[in-house]
């Protein structure tokens, strides 16, 4: 089995910054992409950046020049800068797992972290 354990959520004045941290346990063979989403009240869970396993970085336009995605093994973070009110939601850490060389990926998802953000 494979767990996403997200941390670093929080309260945060506009303008400030916060970085999410997200690790993966458990047993398995290979971690493809790693991505992080968000989710506010009422809308839909949409895409804030990806990163693959050689570390290409993919960001939404709303966040572009302000997040900063990053990975360290099996260890995925967000710099979260210059954060605005719109930020504020519930952010999920995923990712692809291939559990063995021979099985295809498996997504996973993290519990999601609150960032609450203060005007």
């Amino acid at each position: 089995q494979v767990q996403l354990v997200e941390s670093g959520g929080g309260l945060v004045q506009a303008g400030g910054s916060l970085t999410l941290s997200c690790t993966a346990s458990g047993s398995f063979f290979s971690i493809n992409a790693m991505a992080w989403y968000r989710q506010a009240p009422g809308k839909q869970r949409e895409l804030v950046a990806t990163i693959a396993s050689g570390g290409t970085a993919n960001y939404a336009d709303s966040v572009k020049g302000r997040f900063i995605i990053s990975r360290d093994k099996n260890t995925v973070r967000l710099q979260m800068n210059s954060l605005k009110p719109e930020d504020a939601a519930v952010y999920y850490c995923n990712a692809n797992v291939k559990r063995y060389y021979y099985t295809p990926n498996l997504e996973r998802w993290g519990q999601g972290t609150q960032v609450t953000i203060s005007s």
